[in-house]
């Protein structure tokens, strides 16, 4: 036990066998999202070996609040906890405010005896009332969703015209789409490795998505195309609660003319109406960049994301979070990583990777 109050809310660290409970509680709450699964920290370990310290909120043996945290270390960055790395959301879920000020309160504690100094909390947007350009643009980060309908049919038939060209641009150059689970996972990886080194990002291990099919099997999805045999683009897709997230998909450059990625995400829009899913998620997004205008284009609406910093050397305040990945400073770092050979950036790339919260 952490602490407790005058309520008798006790917060408390949970091991491996709370697992059915937590899972219980983040699958009735409505603003839970499967970043909150208890899954996930076993993916992380598992691939990073990043601490995960997993705080519950009970009262009288009533579960009423949740905070995932994991413990991002790295020798080349400052160590911070973060509610999720490497995904979108996170953060407290909370039947009650005393709940969630207790496991704030705890989370910082935490952060101190770490030595830690910043603890990042990726809430989900709070609501989804549409904004204006002007407010849009002072957000560095928003979610882009689209409302599906109930079949991929529906869909289809609602896209503009200009777009349905787009989609039918790849498959007059015949190429086709497929999906599957985890036996497209090397398929993926091998478009994904190489994207990534073109952009100048290390990738994230093989293993971490091995591990995500392992442990979300009836969730995780990946989706395929093909040219002439060869794998040029792919995404992978969680769903959880009637919502559809694709927290990653990459294509090869030199395919581009075929537009292979127009293919990918109109098929899997149409695969997700066709499953029945409410809400497709493309994920975050820069107002006005390259990656947000094409996400834009298939109908999606930007929601500000309510991600948090809570800065523990500074009299513990919640900020608004604001992205300190300074963009100028890495571009140097940036170029280098794109000269190397893809081999030596998949080699070396999930040592950096792990310590890479966003």
């Amino acid at each position: 036990m952490i602490s407790e109050d005058k309520q008798k809310i006790k917060i408390c660290l949970v091991d491996d066998s709370f697992e059915a409970r937590w899972n219980n509680f983040v699958t009735k709450h409505p603003r839970a999202s499967h970043c909150h699964l208890f899954a996930w920290k076993k993916v992380i370990l598992d691939t990073y070996n990043q601490p995960a310290y997993y705080f519950c909120a009970q009262r009288n043996d009533l579960l009423v609040g949740v905070l995932p945290l994991i413990h991002i270390k790295s020798p080349i960055f400052s160590s911070s906890l973060v509610s999720m790395p490497y995904l979108s959301y996170g953060g407290a879920l909370v039947q009650e405010r005393e709940a969630e000020r207790l496991l704030m309160d705890a989370a910082v504690d935490l952060a101190g005896k770490l030595k830690v100094k910043l603890v990042d909390l990726r809430d989900k947007p709070f609501n989804n009332l549409e904004i204006s350009t002007s407010e849009l643009m002072e957000h560095e980060k928003v979610r882009m969703v689209k409302s599906l309908p109930d079949s991929g049919v529906k869909l289809l038939n609602s896209f503009p015209s200009k777009l349905r060209s787009q989609i039918k641009r790849p498959l007059k150059a015949g190429m086709t789409f497929s999906i599957g689970g985890r036996e497209f996972v090397d398929a993926f990886y091998d478009v994904f490795k190489v994207n990534m080194r073109d952009l100048g990002s290390p990738v994230h291990s093989k293993l971490f998505f091995k591990k995500i099919f392992e442990h979300f099997t009836d969730k995780a999805r990946i989706g395929i195309v093909k040219y002439n045999k060869i794998i040029v683009a792919a995404g992978v897709i969680i769903s959880y609660k009637g919502e559809v997230e694709i927290p990653w998909a990459s294509s090869l450059r030199q395919y581009n003319r075929f537009s292979p990625n127009m293919l990918l995400y109109s098929s899997l829009l149409e695969y997700c109406c066709d499953q029945k899913m409410d809400i497709f998620d493309f994920g975050r997004s820069t107002p006005g960049e390259g990656t947000y205008k094409f996400k834009k284009q298939w109908g999606s609406k930007p929601e500000p994301l309510a991600w948090q910093a809570l800065h523990v050397e500074k009299n513990q305040n919640r900020k608004k979070y604001k992205d300190s990945s300074n963009k100028d400073k890495m571009q140097p770092f940036i170029r280098l990583w794109q000269k190397l050979p893809v081999s030596v950036a998949t080699t070396v790339g999930p040592l950096v990777r792990g310590g890479i919260s966003n």
